[in-house]
């Protein structure tokens, strides 16, 4: 059967392809160690899943309006203000599968073919692929570990052309752990209201934060830079929610939020209706659950950074946000241990996969090919046990 030709533009997401391979080796009996998925190994809050079941009980389990129920977008929009001080209108509000699909639905009503997206380096698997295929292309700023992976309004204007129609923040950052100071966030912020792009700021990891770091959404710069930032978040990450496929995007822009709206009625509808339920118990709730993971993956986060800083080429920063590192392994490609080789960081990924049972997801696709990505969202028992094996391997 004869395929679109938007298909041919599409690449599998490395992190699924990693994790479904590991999957499959448990199944054939291997042990197996995974820091690829990006997802908490905590259970979803009591009050959460208690929520679901009474919204089952109550007969919850109806279409509910594509934008989500209005109780539910309320709630992020409340969230918002209390949270960043800034306001969006209940109306600019639209729940989502996921936050992955906020993203897809804001580049397919935004670009039109040519569109320019300034991208920074190391990003997200998923942005360059839905911006390609919304007829997009992907502007890529690779700002490396020298830096700490720390974007810059001067790296914006370089980047920027005629064509550049948004900038993707992401921070914390998936798949450094990078946090954008908040001068730098303000900065970037007014600079894009004052040219007319829109900032696209990815707040998914906007809890996980470590060593005083504080997440700054663009939209708190000033009234202009709010009508400038369309906010994207989800429960998936703060409330370990990744499977019930609830996220959301805030826009002052009520024609954008009818636009994707739109798109969304004619694609999913709305998003499952007692998983808005759970999320919206999630968003009033006391977040008693979250110090607690925070001060755990903190604590993961500084075992892993001391591992990995013991093997052999490894090169990495302590993360201040999200639950990844991200080490340059530039030097073991170059100088491998005796006896191995590997000509890429996808070679050594599917080598430590092979030989040791551990799952890492190589850096290319984060567009930093000399760069591989290793979870932290395990316990420590798991950290150790697959970094010794990643030692051994390496002959450390």
């Amino acid at each position: 059967m004869r395929l679109a030709e938007r298909t041919s533009l599409l690449r599998p997401s490395p992190t699924m392809a990693l994790d479904a391979q590991a999957k499959e080796m448990q199944r054939a009996g291997r042990s197996v160690i995974s820091f690829g998925v990006g997802e908490p190994d905590f259970d979803t809050p009591e009050p959460v899943k208690e929520a679901a079941i009474a919204a089952l009980r109550a007969g919850r389990t109806k279409y509910t309006p594509v934008a989500g129920i209005p109780e539910l977008r309320k709630a992020i929009a409340e969230r918002f203000l209390r949270e960043q001080g800034t306001s969006y209108p209940e109306a600019g509000v639209v729940v989502t599968a996921g936050a992955k699909q906020a993203l897809y639905e804001l580049f397919q009503a935004l670009l039109n073919p040519g569109d320019e997206v300034i991208v920074p380096a190391p990003y997200w698997v998923t942005y360059p692929d839905q911006i390609v295929l919304a007829g997009g292309r992907p502007v890529v700023v690779p700002v490396g570990l020298e830096r700490r992976f720390g974007l810059t309004l001067a790296d914006l204007e370089a980047a920027t052309t005629e064509r550049t129609r948004a900038v993707v923040l992401n921070s914390p950052q998936n798949p450094a752990g990078a946090v954008l100071e908040p001068d730098e966030v303000v900065r970037i912020a007014e600079w894009a209201a004052a040219r007319g792009i829109a900032l696209i700021s990815d707040e998914v990891y906007g809890k996980l934060v470590y060593d005083g770091a504080e997440h700054r959404s663009p939209a708190s710069a000033s009234p202009a830079a709010r009508e400038a930032t369309i906010v994207v978040d989800a429960v998936s990450k703060t409330y370990a929610m990744t499977g019930w496929r609830i996220g959301w995007l805030l826009t002052s822009d009520l024609k954008l939020a009818s636009a994707v709206s739109s798109l969304q009625s004619q694609s999913t509808s709305n998003a499952n209706s007692v998983a808005q339920y759970a999320a919206l118990a999630a968003l009033q709730g006391d977040d008693a659950a979250l110090p607690g993971m925070v001060r755990a993956f903190a604590a993961r986060r500084d075992l892993m950074v001391d591992l990995l800083r013991r093997l052999p080429g490894f090169e990495v920063d302590v993360p201040r946000g999200a639950f990844y590192c991200f080490p340059r392994v530039r030097q073991l490609l170059e100088s491998p241990p005796k006896g191995l080789h590997f000509d890429s960081g996808d070679a050594l990924a599917a080598y430590l996969l092979e030989e040791t049972g551990v799952a890492i997801v190589p850096g290319s696709g984060f567009g930093m090919p000399e760069y591989v990505r290793l979870s932290y969202a395990t316990s420590e028992e798991q950290i150790r046990e697959g970094l010794t094996r990643v030692a051994k391997a390496l002959g450390a």
